[in-house]
């Protein structure tokens, strides 16, 4: 699994209230509604800013806060390929795989706003196209990268009844 596209950056601590805030996730569960308001409180237009593929691109701590599964969704349902950050808050970490939104923990100081990168799950490897670097990670196990590539947990199960790895 190779991801490409550009990088939106944001700082240390961004919680799920910041990722959609609660005046949304509580009036609808149309994902596609929710996504529109994804980080908008503090990055405002951020949705019609990205593209299909882009990547969000964070310090320590993203995620935190309740763990309602909205958070992840309305970033996924944005089109975000993957978040990037140096740490995430765990429950954050498990919903993301769930529902398909891969996760990269790397040092994301090195990244400004708008660089191209390119993700490879499978390798471990980010590439920054535009200042020309490479980062490693741990590898995502062979069964959370068939977990990503069903589009989640739940598809997952849908499609075999059980974890397959092949």
């Amino acid at each position: 699994m190779v991801l490409k596209g550009k990088v939106h950056k944001f700082g240390d601590d961004i919680n799920t209230d910041y990722i959609i805030s609660g005046r949304y996730k509580f009036k609808t569960l149309d994902l596609k509604e929710l996504a529109k308001h994804v980080m908008e409180d503090i990055y405002p237009n951020f949705y019609q800013r990205i593209r299909p593929g882009d990547f969000i691109v964070a310090g320590k701590n993203f995620g935190c806060g309740s763990s309602r599964e909205q958070a992840p969704l309305a970033i996924k349902y944005a089109g975000i390929a993957a978040v990037l950050a140096k740490s995430f808050a765990r429950i954050f970490y498990r919903n993301s795989i769930n529902v398909g939104l891969p996760l990269v923990e790397v040092d994301a100081d090195r990244f400004k706003d708008g660089d191209e990168i390119e993700v490879d799950l499978e390798k471990g490897v980010v590439r920054n196209l535009t200042r020309n670097f490479e980062l490693e990670f741990p590898p995502y196990p062979q069964i959370m990268r068939k977990i990503l590539q069903d589009g989640g947990l739940i598809e997952h199960f849908k499609k075999y009844g059980t974890f397959k790895l092949d």
